[in-house]
């Protein structure tokens, strides 16, 4: 670190204010060396470059935070007994007009050190849309096994979304490459399951393995939906993924339902 090596006095604010720009407090906050440039910033005579040390031990301060909000996600799936191989399953697109519902399962190494945490999990909703498809390549890298199913609106309007919401969790749960000892499910257990089996309330705000799931399951279905919207440009699903808007709703009712509709969601809409 540059900091370190010059006689800090004598820098101009700009010049300090560049190189404190290119310090990445992901991978330094715990060394000796980012110790020392943060002492060094709020002991400078000028406030401006004190703000700059405050600003880097609000970085270190949210990431210790964020590792032990996301420890205790991790224990909280290691808390159900003696369980070596722990999966967990979730689902999105369960309320759309239109679309598949996906379920994702994902078995995550819960042994892991800090350093290797998956950090910023969580349910997929509260994260903007660049986090979460950051967070689905690492998830998909560093898990043990995931798998993606789903059911599209042909099967929804013909067996009900209640029953394709459990074919798909257990469609994902059963086609793991590692066969867990036990599945932790979002919101429902999951009917017909012949592993040991937990259902979690808002199981992707607690459990690392769900959270996991949840943010896999979401980008998928979204990356599809904007593939439905270039084939069907009337209803906004770029925007909407499917969801019941105000643009969506207007689509329907000037130019009707498309293929990836479900008929039996829109009965009210129709009859208007």
């Amino acid at each position: 670190m540059k900091l370190l090596n010059s006689d800090i006095v004598a820098l101009k604010f700009k010049d300090i204010k560049e190189e404190v720009a290119n310090i990445d407090v992901s991978s330094s906050y715990k060394t000796a060396e980012f110790d020392s440039i943060v002492d060094l910033l709020l002991k400078d005579s000028r406030k401006n470059v004190n703000a700059l040390g405050n600003k880097l031990l609000k970085e270190k301060n949210k990431i210790l935070d964020e590792i032990k909000r996301v420890r205790a996600m991790y224990d909280f799936d290691k808390s159900f007994g003696d369980f070596n191989i722990i999966a967990g399953v979730d689902e999105v697109g369960r309320g759309p007009l239109a679309g598949p519902i996906v379920s994702c399962a994902v078995v995550l190494d819960l042994n892991v050190l800090d350093e290797q945490l998956l950090l910023w999990i969580n349910d997929s909703k509260k994260l903007n849309e660049k986090k979460r498809e950051e967070l689905a390549e690492i998830i998909k890298e560093k898990a043990l096994a995931y798998h993606i199913a789903s059911c599209d609106s042909e099967e929804i309007d013909k067996r009900g979304i209640g029953v394709c919401n459990n074919a798909v969790f257990l469609e994902a749960t059963n086609s793991l490459q590692i066969k867990p000892d036990l599945v932790l499910s979002d919101g429902y257990t999951i009917k017909g399951i012949d592993i040991p089996n937990k259902s979690v309330i808002k199981g992707d705000t607690k459990s690392a393995n769900i959270a996991a799931a949840s943010i896999v399951a979401k980008v998928y279905r979204d990356k599809l939906m904007k593939e439905y919207a270039v084939k069907y440009p009337y209803y906004a699903f770029e925007e909407n993924v499917g969801y019941g808007t105000s643009k969506h709703i207007d689509g329907i009712k000037e130019y009707g339902p498309c293929k990836i509709h479900r008929m039996s969601f829109l009965k009210n809409i129709l009859e208007d």
